[in-house]
């Protein structure tokens, strides 16, 4: 038993947990790994049983007790113990209603028969439909202020002459005769330690409970056709502003259940573009803009492009190099509260190249001239050096 994890563990739940956390938390742990949804993936296959194996335990108010009190031992056939003196852990012998409630049990414990597919009780029961997964590339302005798009996928649909059923119009499925409607045969086995039953799938059937005597031509008796289909997608303004590529869920348009299940859902994972000129970090925008010498020093009022206007943006006098200029309410309007972030413009002065050698005295001059206040028209101060640098590039 060193090797069994908790079952607790199993189902994600600590000991003393309802029977209905037990129930909610054993689908969701079967849905995940069931078979169907994860086909050649030998770990899932064994992590569903070994979440079968977990709730048939929790699940029987009599087993579960004697886990509680005993843990492995309590439901272990071979333990020696199990708490009513049976000898078997609780079988009560390999055909009781002890323990595991006898070998039919266990074997529908890894045969799907206690899940029923997903839904219901029944080996038979409806199953939902697989999830599909598609890509879909927008543009950065379509993330920013949303879209309508569509996208065609190839895909299993029902069969729309026969509405899925597999039966040819105008007749219908009936019950197996084989199984009754169970999807499952039983037979019973006398050995020396008593009788064992065991369960198989109806072969009459294929484990469907129902029999078709005319197929659709149209599908061949799957109710169940491949088709390519068109679908709208509608991509809500300000999408993407997360980490990871931002998701679109298609609720119904997966794959199409069985045995009257729901279809599954389609995602619809979005690349986006980048842009030219901005960077996109939440509802907030990045941008650089080179300046020259005269802009940082003596400031400036420049236009930007926006990603839907021109923006006035004021470059202060003296602005050094690297700064940043937040215009607030001027980035993407968040996807759920509709409150527009900011553009953050990243000021990179641009340096003059090929100088003549008056300009160069002139720039050398700059460095050594003393900043002194002088007066001027109108009665405000300004620098010597400023008014140097203002006639140099003037």
């Amino acid at each position: 038993m060193a090797d069994k994890r908790d079952y607790y563990e199993v189902l994600g739940l600590q000991k003393g947990a309802s029977d209905e956390e037990i129930k909610r938390a054993f689908r969701k742990m079967a849905m995940k790994y069931h078979p169907d949804r994860n086909q050649g993936d030998k770990d899932a296959e064994e992590k569903f049983k070994e979440v079968n194996e977990a709730y048939s335990v929790l699940s029987d108010a009599d087993k579960k007790a004697k886990y509680d009190r005993f843990g492995f031992a309590g439901v272990d056939p071979n333990a020696g113990f199990g708490g009513d003196g049976s000898g078997f852990g609780g079988f009560g012998g390999f055909g009781g209603a002890g323990g595991f409630g006898g070998f039919e049990d266990i074997f529908n414990m890894f045969t799907g028969g206690g899940f029923g597919g997903g839904y219901g009780g029944s080996y038979n029961g409806p199953r939902e439909g697989a999830d599909i997964q598609q890509r879909m590339t927008i543009t950065f302005d379509e993330a920013v202020f949303g879209a309508k798009k569509k996208i065609r996928l190839t895909k299993n649909v029902q069969c729309s002459d026969c509405h899925g059923t597999g039966a040819k119009n105008g007749t219908s499925k009936h019950t197996c005769p084989t199984c009754g409607g169970r999807g499952q045969v039983e037979s019973v086995q006398q050995t020396i330690l008593g009788s064992m039953r065991s369960v198989r799938t109806c072969s009459t059937c294929n484990g469907t409970g129902e029999v078709i005597d005319t197929p659709c031509p149209t599908c061949g008796g799957s109710g169940i056709l491949r088709k390519t289909v068109e679908l709208n997608v509608d991509i809500p303004a300000g999408i993407g502003g997360g980490n990871g590529s931002p998701v679109i869920t298609l609720r119904g348009q997966g794959e199409p259940g069985t045995n009257g299940g729901p279809a599954g859902d389609l995602y619809i994972v979005l690349n986006i573009k980048p842009h030219d000129v901005f960077r996109r970090q939440g509802d907030d925008l990045y941008m650089t803009l080179p300046i020259n010498f005269t802009q940082a020093a003596l400031g400036d009022e420049v236009t930007i492009q926006g990603l839907k206007e021109s923006i006035s943006c004021r470059i202060p006098a003296g602005t050094q190099p690297s700064t940043t200029l937040r215009l607030r309410g001027k980035g993407v309007k968040n996807v759920r509260t509709g409150k527009p972030g900011d553009i953050f413009v990243e000021v990179k002065l641009v340096v003059p190249t090929n100088l003549t050698d008056g300009q160069k005295d002139l720039i050398r001059a700059f460095g050594d001239a003393p900043v002194v206040e002088q007066p001027s028209k109108g009665g405000k101060k300004k620098s010597d050096w400023t008014q140097k640098v203002k006639d140099f590039f003037d």
